[in-house]
């Protein structure tokens, strides 16, 4: 029962950080009504954004986060302004190719400019063992998770609570009513933008001391990111916080208990029944009448 309790909360700590990349994924889609492929990938800027800091000028990966997080920042904004406002009233299809193409542009960038090795911070701080109650767990996961679901509450908190948050809000019920009585569509755009990528990079940050980055780990951030939102349901930002959860306990438990090699089948699995059973999520929401908020 003790080894059982070990493996569901290593799951835990690892499910917040998933929920915070699928938040992200959640706003850029509720908001600004693009289904970013790239999201991973962005997660993956943000690792190696870390590892450089740390590799180059020794700085803490946590106190690196000042500069990480304005820094994906203004990469969200510049990705919404110069790619994908210029195809905001294209069809879906073309939406994906541009988030498509964007995250093969970014992979070969990667591999471009760290080649393919693994890149890693080691922090000895982070890989310390905590018991809590006779649960061991590092410190870095433990920081990635509390971290992880600081921000995910305090979007939540933005989203209901502030007048940025309920104008993001208007815009995911009606973008062309808002535009008429006033609102600057596209700024908020950029802005949602903006914190959805942000939160990729953040995530990036917080999982690095404990997984390496290389070129296409991206692609694995982007696909559990879409499973996340996919139990969650679409637009369900709530419902993502919980998916991310689940999901990071299931992978876990799968690599404990079946085969590590087999951990992406067992959340896959768990992706195909929640579609056949309930498309909308486990937690309800649907495409058509997302909302960004905390249900």
């Amino acid at each position: 029962m003790d080894y059982l309790s070990q493996t569901m909360v290593a799951g835990l700590m690892l499910g917040g950080v998933y929920a915070l990349v699928a938040v992200g994924l959640n706003l850029i889609f509720g908001v600004v009504k693009i289904i970013n492929f790239a999201h991973g990938e962005l997660v993956m800027a943000g690792m190696y954004l870390t590892w450089w800091l740390w590799s180059a000028w020794n700085m803490n990966p946590y106190v690196s986060l000042v500069i990480v997080t304005p820094v994906m920042f203004l990469a969200g904004i510049a990705i919404q302004k110069f790619i994908l406002s210029p195809m905001q009233n294209s069809s879906p299809t073309m939406k994906i190719f541009v988030t498509l193409g964007l995250s093969v542009f970014l992979q070969n960038l990667a591999l471009w400019m760290f080649g393919g090795q693994f890149r890693a911070v080691n922090f000895p701080w982070a890989e310390q063992n905590l018991s809590l109650l006779g649960i061991n767990v590092t410190y870095g996961r433990l920081t990635a998770f509390i971290v992880a679901l600081a921000l995910v509450l305090a979007l939540f908190y933005l989203m209901k609570r502030t007048l940025v948050g309920k104008v993001l809000n208007a815009l995911v019920e009606d973008r062309e009513t808002a535009g008429l009585i006033g609102i600057p569509v596209k700024k908020y755009y950029l802005a949602a933008m903006g914190i959805g990528i942000s939160l990729a990079g953040i995530a990036g940050t917080l999982i690095i001391p404990f997984q390496a980055a290389y070129p296409l780990v991206g692609a694995h951030f982007t696909l559990l990111a879409f499973v996340v939102v996919v139990l969650g349901g679409l637009g369900n930002m709530a419902g993502s916080l919980l998916g991310g959860l689940i999901l990071g306990i299931v992978e876990t438990l799968a690599g404990t208990y079946i085969d590590p090699a087999l951990q992406q089948v067992a959340v896959f699995v768990v992706f195909i029944i929640v579609l056949i059973v309930r498309p909308q999520g486990i937690f309800g929401g649907s495409a058509r009448n997302a909302e960004v908020g905390l249900k």
